[in-house]
């Protein structure tokens, strides 16, 4: 029998933080990037017999994974014994203490590998180097969600509905709402879900907050048919959600719409914050007529941000994921000169900014939603290099790139644009991964080995 013990303090209260794991989408919230899980099936969440199903991964083979809940004690403790899956036996048991004015975390895991003794020959180090880096996520994961709600424990519980729910962000931000105690709903096309001129269905719940996230990805050659559904979808879309939310009764007092650092066009090392002009070209065109559609709700008294992204680091897709397969190869490298700027943002604080905007009711107008530290294309391509263990020496010039992408290697390749994030400083948001190799390894699972593994 081997175990495996994780032990780690929140500062959270002890009621919150078990409230955390009971709600919808603890489970998305804990599921680490660089894993191939998909839940296959939910009954319940975390009492004595509800059960989640799960396929996972090995290699190229999928395995199916029944957990089963037991020893549900309200607020301290909870348990998942394997019902069928990978293992001979597993037990996993949490278990949380009040400490002063937060609470400790424990987590015991007790299991057998399959095939004893050989399974503990050829797979023993694998797995306990795979739960290191599992519950070094998970752990870091609750610990920083509970430190951003405890921040506004105070506030009123928010019902919130989303558009693009299943995108990069949204798929992240609605788990991180739902576990701190507010609600989400979709907004759905009101068609056959193309983006061309789309129309909305609005939820039948209250609302007290909109998160507007949907557009036509930007990726792939832009022909004239792609750039008009681009722009289509974000101004029309826009546009047409504003004039729905002012019809109806249902007004929300936030508005927090996506938008891009695209707005500023290419600029070489200037230091853009909030206040910067606009740019040129298409982006920032469909960037300026984008944050503009939202003006009759401004109008209307609605409290109005526009999260201007930056490139979101995650591994789950985007930029970084469409990087992986070259890098992990020995192929990836800088895109032209390689000193254009990249003002970056980890997943964790694209979510993160989006929730503090919301909670915090001073903010409003342009935010930049990336990291405080931006970097050169250069430094970049050598950062994921080292993260991944690979030469990052094989560059991408700029003829190449505009054979193979088009304007779009212009707009999204070789700009550069240093945006600092002013306001979100200002209003003392605190960013998780503020360093770019910190966030890579986090969201590839390839953090340091933990002295505090199995026993």
């Amino acid at each position: 029998m081997h175990t495996f013990q994780r032990m780690t303090e929140v500062q959270a209260p002890a009621s919150e933080l078990f409230a955390w794991h009971a709600r919808e989408g603890a489970f998305d919230r804990l599921s680490p990037p660089w894993e191939r899980v998909q839940v296959v099936g939910r009954q319940g969440t975390i009492r004595d017999g509800d059960s989640i199903d799960l396929e996972i991964k090995l290699g190229p083979v999928p395995v199916r994974w029944r957990a089963i809940h037991r020893d549900f004690v309200d607020g301290h403790q909870f348990c998942d014994t394997q019902e069928g899956g990978p293992f001979r036996y597993w037990k996993h048991v949490h278990r949380l203490e009040a400490n002063g004015e937060g609470a400790t975390l424990h987590e015991d895991i007790s299991y057998r590998l399959p095939v004893a003794p050989f399974g503990d020959w050829f797979a023993g180090s694998t797995v306990t180097g795979k739960l290191d880096r599992l519950f070094t996520y998970r752990h870091r994961t609750t610990r920083d969600d509970l430190a951003a709600h405890t921040r506004f424990l105070n506030h009123k519980r928010l019902n919130v509905w989303m558009s693009g729910r299943s995108g990069l962000v949204g798929a992240k931000l609605a788990p991180m709402l739902t576990t701190g105690g507010h609600t989400v709903d979709p907004i759905l096309r009101a068609h056959d879900g193309s983006q061309e001129d789309p129309t909305w269905r609005l939820p039948e719940t209250d609302c007290d907050a909109v998160v507007h996230l949907a557009g036509e990805s930007i990726d792939g050659r832009w022909t004239p048919e792609k750039k008009a559904r681009i722009a289509r979808s974000r101004i029309a879309g826009t546009d047409r959600l504003v004039k729905s939310l002012l019809s109806s009764e249902r007004k929300p007092s936030v508005f927090v719409c996506a938008s891009a650092i695209g707005y500023y066009g290419d600029r070489g090392d200037e230091r853009l914050d909030e206040s910067a002009s606009h740019g040129d070209g298409f982006l920032s065109e469909v960037c300026q007529e984008w944050e503009a559609a939202t003006r009759p709700l401004a109008d209307a008294g609605v409290r109005v941000v526009h999260a201007r992204f930056g490139v979101v680091v995650s591994a789950n897709g985007g930029a970084l994921a469409r990087m992986l397969t070259p890098f992990r190869l020995g192929g990836g490298g800088p895109i032209g000169t390689g000193n254009q700027y990249m003002s970056w943002v980890a997943i964790d604080d694209a979510i993160g900014a989006i929730y503090q905007v919301l909670m915090d009711d001073v903010v409003s107008g342009p935010v930049n939603v990336v990291s405080p530290n931006p970097v050169t294309n250069r430094v970049f391509a050598k950062t994921l290099g080292k993260v991944l263990t690979r030469p990052a020496v094989t560059p991408l010039p700029s003829l190449v790139a505009r054979v193979a992408f088009g304007e779009m290697a212009d707009a999204l390749l070789l700009s550069s644009a240093r945006c600092v994030p002013d306001k979100l400083n200002a209003c003392a948001y605190i960013f998780r991964y503020p360093e770019l190799e910190d966030a890579l390894r986090f969201q590839l699972g390839k953090m340091p080995r933990s002295d505090r593994a199995e026993s």
